[in-house]
């Protein structure tokens, strides 16, 4: 196992093939599902900004323009409004090879060496063309969650503090931002970025709508989200999470997700009695993997493309580990059932019987999410049981072992 450690390091060395497999991958993610005329997220996104402009109802259904329903908040219109105005296979296209950038360049920020960074991207290249075929905002979100982390240690507040309010009134995921308030060293400038923030884009629709329709619009999206919630626990391809896990592999869909949640916040809220280590490179990494997993797991609207915002933690996770075997097989397997339980690369008798009644891409990232938390409960995140009693300015990269 340590030579395949070895070959994922050799050809996490090669930029140019990191670059390749990135932004090709996601081409060739959108070009097949744009060939094939699939790509009905982007008719809802792109509808989104028209609606807006027009003030019709965003949470409704319109097939005469698309099937299914938007779900964004009224901000997304600002966000869509670049990609809107061009041609249809055009804008979907630049839309997804833009969330691949702007993932890209979360990843980059991570207080790790380069290899480090280039193993993350090169292990996340199969989940991030099938999520660029989906045409989601799932890549924007994780980055934004990245990018939330790396300007807090950073003490850039107010860009940590836009991409939290940016997130949360999009898709409400970008709220878990929220857990890095910690690692802030200005939190009342931190407060005074999300009411600055806040109150710049819940006005910034009205300037191309009115402010009546954008107040009703948060009522009516508040509502279409119960909705959706109350439907999710009942779809095959939705509630990849972990109680949709357990639920379906003990046969009891009438478990209520509350059931998973309380008990997942309240473990989440004890890893911060670890605080004192707050100045220490590989706790703060532990909190954004623990992180970027809690929305995905814990939330009745994960779905197969959801997943991107929850592999680059399993990634950032093992880059941090010595390369033993027990840690190369863990990262085998989660690869496998993560990236490729869904794809073309298992027979349609495994994704039909297996991966997708059982949410099976749920199981790793539960896995690893319990693990990081009892090591954080145990200290054994630290390399070494020293106390480090000044915040570090700079980002460290954490050594790879």
């Amino acid at each position: 196992m340590r030579a395949k450690r070895n070959v994922l390091t050799y050809l996490a060395e090669k930029e140019w093939l990191i670059m390749s497999l990135w932004f090709g991958l996601a081409f060739i993610g959108a070009i097949l599902e744009i060939s094939r005329d699939n790509y009905n997220n982007f008719r809802i996104f792109r509808s989104v900004f028209y609606h807006v402009i027009h003030q019709l109802p965003l949470y409704t259904l319109y097939p005469a323009e698309y099937y299914d329903v938007n779900l964004y908040g009224p901000i997304f219109s600002i966000v869509i409004a670049p990609f809107a105005g061009l041609d249809m296979h055009l804008g979907a296209m630049l839309w997804a090879l833009s969330g691949a950038a702007v993932l890209f360049y979360a990843i980059r920020q991570l207080p790790l060496s380069r290899l480090q960074q280039n193993i993350i991207l090169l292990l996340c290249t199969q989940e991030l063309m099938g999520a660029s075929g989906w045409f989601q905002m799932n890549q924007f979100i994780g980055a934004f969650i990245i990018l939330t982390f790396t300007n807090t240690i950073k003490g850039k507040e107010l860009w940590a503090t836009f991409f939290i309010v940016l997130g949360t009134l999009t898709k409400f995921y970008g709220i878990v931002g929220l857990a890095f308030f910690f690692f802030s060293p200005n939190p009342r400038r931190f407060i005074a970025g999300l009411f600055l923030w806040g109150a710049v884009m819940f006005a910034l629709p009205m300037a191309i709508s009115s402010p009546q329709y954008i107040v009703n619009c948060y009522f009516e999206w508040y509502a279409a989200l119960v909705h959706k919630n109350a439907l999710n626990e009942g779809s095959v391809f939705q509630d990849i999470s972990a109680g949709g896990f357990v639920k379906r592999v003990f046969h009891m869909p009438d478990l209520s997700n509350m059931l998973f949640l309380v008990p997942a916040v309240v473990m989440f809220a004890l890893q911060y009695t670890r605080l004192k280590d707050r100045y220490n490179s590989r706790y703060r990494l532990y909190i954004l993997c623990s992180t970027l997993m809690f929305p995905v797991l814990f939330s009745t609207s994960s779905e197969s493309p959801t997943y991107i915002i929850a592999i680059p933690a399993i990634c950032i996770w093992y880059v941090m580990q010595p390369a033993t075997r027990w840690n190369n097989i863990f990262i085998f397997f989660a690869i496998l059932l993560v990236s490729f339980s869904h794809s073309d690369v298992v027979t349609p008798w495994v994704r039909k019987n297996l991966a997708v009644p059982y949410a099976l891409k749920a199981l790793p990232c539960l896995v690893l999410w319990l693990k990081i938390a009892y090591d954080i409960y145990t200290r054994k995140y630290l390399l070494k049981k020293a106390h480090v009693s000044a915040p570090v300015k700079e980002l460290e990269a954490v050594p790879v072992l």
